[in-house]
């Protein structure tokens, strides 16, 4: 199976290099995403293909433009295209919206930009609007960066090891326990003894125990969540 994802953006450059390096550069190689990029004053008009404007109503900054959006929207989307707006407004992004976005066959985003888009797109052009925190940025850029690395990865072949997918964190509702490696002590600081014992059973015990802990300890939230699952 495999994932398209296309980027609409006033600024093409931000997002192209993270997506050619490391495991998404490998993906892209090996056919199992591909990746557009297209710049939005491709569909604006006039001598300096101006794809934002002043607000109706005043204000500071400038807004995109719904019909430049429009445009580019009709120009790279398929049939089966799923276009989501990023926006500091939007939905919390988390990882079942990841597992779930996972089986879309092409992903569109739509970056913001400046003070905002034309409340027309969110309206009646997406099919859904996404933010990744409670803060803002300067651009829709780096969010759909974030949203496509955490889709792509579980799609089958994209990570060496399939196991990794399932046991790192959220995939079940908590933190992934620690990880260690070589050495096996470094300037006093051993590797837990269960770790090196060979006893699968009690080395899994571990993860999960330590796992919850973390939990609890750093994203009591998600704690929450899952004692609510529960009633």
């Amino acid at each position: 199976m495999s994932v398209r994802f296309d980027f609409l953006t006033l600024h093409p450059e931000m997002c192209r290099p993270p997506l050619d390096q490391s495991i998404l550069g490998r993906a892209q190689k090996s056919g199992l995403i591909t990746v557009g990029v297209h710049d939005l004053r491709e569909w604006a008009e006039g001598k300096h293909r101006q794809a934002d404007d002043t607000p109706y109503g005043g204000g500071s900054g400038m807004v995109m433009r719904v019909d430049v959006v429009d445009k580019g929207l009709q120009a790279v989307c398929g049939e089966e295209a799923h276009v989501i707006l990023m926006d500091p407004t939007g939905s919390p992004f988390r990882q079942a919206d990841a597992e779930r976005l996972s089986s879309k066959k092409q992903i569109v985003f739509v970056c913001g930009h400046y003070e905002g888009i034309d409340a027309r797109v969110r309206e009646n052009l997406v099919d859904e609007v996404m933010s990744i925190g409670d803060y803002v940025l300067t651009g829709g850029e780096l969010p759909a960066l974030v949203i496509t690395d955490a889709i792509a990865r579980l799609l089958p072949g994209v990570l060496g090891n399939p196991e990794s997918a399932r046991t790192e964190s959220f995939s079940e509702g908590l933190l992934e326990a620690p990880q260690y490696t070589r050495p096996r002590e470094y300037r006093g600081w051993p590797v837990p003894d269960v770790l090196l014992s060979g006893h699968h059973a009690q080395i899994e015990a571990w993860r999960n125990a330590t796992g919850k802990a973390l939990t609890e300890e750093n994203r009591p939230d998600l704690i929450a969540k899952l004692d609510e699952g529960k009633d």
